[in-house]
């Protein structure tokens, strides 16, 4: 089978993540007291304990996020030595794909998402935004109305995560605006609980600011192969992976663009590597025929050791 690996992105918290993965392999404690040597907190009480206010905070949840994404891969590693044939993952969740890959080492990776995720929330504190799901509606709808409600504000559509379900990001009166804009159309509308507009104009400070953390890490050519939500296509150049991520705080995430390439490309199976399963719903949405499993627990590599066993061919 040829399988990518997928990593989630902010949003996919809990408190809870990462406890079981911690308790049952060795691999994984030891990523836990590099990232506690290298963050200001302690980050397997927050993972474990919450409070869950805190770890919603951008500043907390990104490395978070990452660390117990990279853990459930180092974890998988322990039952698997089958080579992946993709990865990709969902904004934040890129840079767990490319520790994956090589690309990235773990330190250089959650060193990379501590600034972003700083850099990220003063630009909010900077200019308050918001950003809202819209649900029911095609992807040229939602673009029609962020074009005829944003009278002047940022309004664009943020992340096309699957049919059906795009999410808006801007700022908050228009978000407003295109909410009132969707249901009179018939459709449902989840405020998203951020205080920022992720993937606009609006994070333009921090992705100029990050642009320069970016530059002092050297990337390795990604293997297996990077697929980027920027451009919802193959990168096989560690280059070519510091200028995506550099433009991707400010530019749309093309998940539902990125999981229909990998399928045409030859995947056929999907593994969720991370905390919670959005990923995997998302999946479902997209492509019903192609099996999609999740890494969140010990319990869940196991299951997966158990079953057909993965690989690339």
């Amino acid at each position: 089978m040829k399988t990518a690996l997928l990593f989630p992105g902010q949003g996919s918290q809990y408190v809870g993540m990462g406890r079981s993965l911690w308790e049952r392999f060795a691999c994984v404690k030891e990523l836990f007291d590099e990232a506690s040597e290298e963050l200001d907190f302690d980050v397997r009480r927050l993972c474990f304990d919450g409070p869950e206010e805190l770890l919603q905070a951008t500043r907390y949840t990104q490395p978070c996020v990452f660390l117990v994404s990279v853990a459930a891969h180092a974890a998988l590693r322990q039952a698997w030595d089958e080579k992946a044939f993709r990865v990709a993952g969902h904004s934040l969740g890129e840079y767990a794909a490319l520790v994956a890959a090589g690309s990235l080492t773990f330190v250089e990776g959650l060193r990379a998402v501590r600034e972003r995720a700083r850099l990220m929330e003063e630009a909010s504190r900077a200019a308050e935004g918001g950003m809202s799901a819209l649900l029911g509606l095609e992807r040229a709808q939602v673009e029609e109305i962020c074009a005829q409600v944003a009278d002047g504000d940022i309004l664009v559509p943020a992340n096309y995560n699957g049919p059906g379900q795009i999410v808006v990001s801007g700022s908050l009166g228009a978000i407003d605006r295109a909410e009132r804009a969707a249901r009179a159309r018939g459709a449902k509308t989840v405020r998203l609980p951020v205080s920022a507009a992720f993937h606009t104009e609006l994070m333009s400070s921090a992705a100029r600011a990050f642009s320069g953390v970016l530059e002092a890490i050297s990337f390795r050519d990604p293997d297996p192969v990077w697929v980027s939500n920027v451009t919802a296509s193959d990168v096989r150049s560690g280059e070519r992976c510091r200028s995506l991520l550099a433009v991707q705080i400010t530019s749309p995430v093309l998940w539902e663009d990125s999981v229909r390439f990998m399928v045409e490309s030859g995947v056929d199976r999907f593994v969720e590597v991370g905390p919670g399963r959005v990923l995997k719903g998302l999946c479902k949405r997209i492509c019903r025929t192609i099996p999609c499993d999740t890494i969140d627990s010990a319990e869940d590599v196991e299951a997966l050791r158990k079953a057909v066993p993965l690989g690339a061919s």
